[in-house]
């Protein structure tokens, strides 16, 4: 497989990393981060002119086209500077959501607008008891004379409060654990009956629960087929989860770069610590976690959208869960050898080792997709 980014991925890159290098310090991070919002609409608004909000959508909504591979690139200058602002839940989640099932009269109202950066969406979809399961939905949606009635509860709805639109998954039939009878709804934030309770994350994004109290909905708010859902759910969340993958490379060339610097910096018993070969022998299992979590990231962006079924279950897989390991072991390593500092506010490694763990959990765990693998690998050769 070829490594190598493309000239004008490699530019995009390049061009955000300048940027946020110029205007998004650590310490303007913090100021963001300690923010009202939690989130800055000036990086946004930046975010959108350069073009970034556009990448994988269709030329014909005001998009460029682009596919995973051209995400990936971007993904990873992200991770890299630990950026708070919805990106991956807009471009990676939702929006992804309305390209692949909404309705041509959806994708035009709302694309566009999501591209100029003039609308901003979120996915509610976990709930209390789902865990990992994409088929746990207990939230009901019942037929009305307009549209639809929603009620029920969703949990830690990464970017609600900054969310113009929710796309929220109801149930219109079965039982919580089945996989037909799911829908998707598309839900004015501010609408009567919907209640948001907004808190910080561990990583220092913003997330809500959401309660739906009776919520009424016109019917040109379903999003794909009535109880077809679960098929369009898992699809995105795999995308999702290959761009959570290089985002985490991004990271973890950061926490690797970082310590590195430190050991050659930091002195004891009159010599840099970096000089001690227990040490050096940790850092390079570290550069090895950094380069086998790269290669299986970019089989993950590459697979995504090429492969399909079992096939793509099982490389999504495969990516988490070296993706997942590297986050552990990198992180913790990282902290560890800057010492005590490591723990502080104040070192950005700090923030990265909180990062690096919240993706590691996203949308399913090591131990949650090595049972999944073990099954796509079983399907695949039945």
């Amino acid at each position: 497989m070829n490594f190598e980014l493309s000239d004008e991925q490699q530019l995009l890159a390049d061009s955000l990393r300048k940027y946020l290098a110029n205007d998004y310090s650590f310490d303007a991070r913090a100021q963001t981060v300690a923010s009202s919002t939690g989130y800055s609409e000036k990086t946004w608004a930046a975010f959108a002119e350069m073009g970034l909000l556009g990448i994988p959508f269709a030329e014909e909504h005001g998009g460029f086209g682009g596919n995973a591979v051209d995400l990936m690139s971007v993904m990873e200058v992200m991770g890299e500077s630990l950026v708070v602002e919805p990106y991956w839940t807009n471009v990676g989640v939702a929006g992804r959501l309305i390209a692949t099932g909404g309705s041509e009269a959806q994708r035009k109202r709302i694309l566009p607008a999501l591209i100029q950066g003039k609308q901003r969406l979120a996915f509610a979809h976990t709930e209390a008891a789902s865990r990992y399961d994409l088929r746990s939905v207990g939230a009901r949606a019942k037929r009305s004379a307009g549209g639809f009635i929603l009620e029920g509860e969703k949990r830690a709805v990464l970017h609600a409060a900054a969310a113009d639109t929710l796309i929220v998954s109801a149930r219109t039939s079965g039982a919580d654990g089945d996989p037909s009878g799911i829908s998707l709804f598309l839900v004015d934030r501010g609408a009567r009956a919907v209640t948001l309770k907004e808190y910080r994350t561990i990583d220092e994004l913003r997330a809500a629960d959401l309660w739906l109290n009776d919520v009424s909905v016109p019917a040109d708010a379903l999003l794909g087929g009535e109880g077809q859902a679960l098929g369009l759910i898992e699809d995105v969340a795999d995308y999702a989860t290959a761009l959570l993958c290089a985002e985490a490379v991004g990271g973890i060339r950061y926490a690797n770069d970082t310590t590195l610097e430190y050991l050659k910096t930091r002195r004891q018993f009159g010599v840099p610590i970096g000089t001690f070969q227990a040490l050096q022998h940790r850092m390079v299992e570290m550069v090895i976690s950094y380069e086998q979590a790269r290669s299986m990231a970019c089989l993950a962006c590459v697979k995504v959208e090429a492969a399909g079924g079992a096939e793509r279950r099982r490389v999504i897989s495969a990516a988490k869960i070296k993706v997942a390991d590297a986050c552990r072991h990198v992180s913790q390593e990282s902290v560890q050898m800057h010492g005590g500092m490591g723990m502080t506010e104040e070192l950005k490694v700090s923030h990265t080792f909180r990062r690096l763990t919240m993706i590691a959990q996203t949308f399913g765990d090591a131990e949650h997709h090595l049972e999944r693998f073990a099954a796509a690998d079983a399907a695949a050769t039945a």
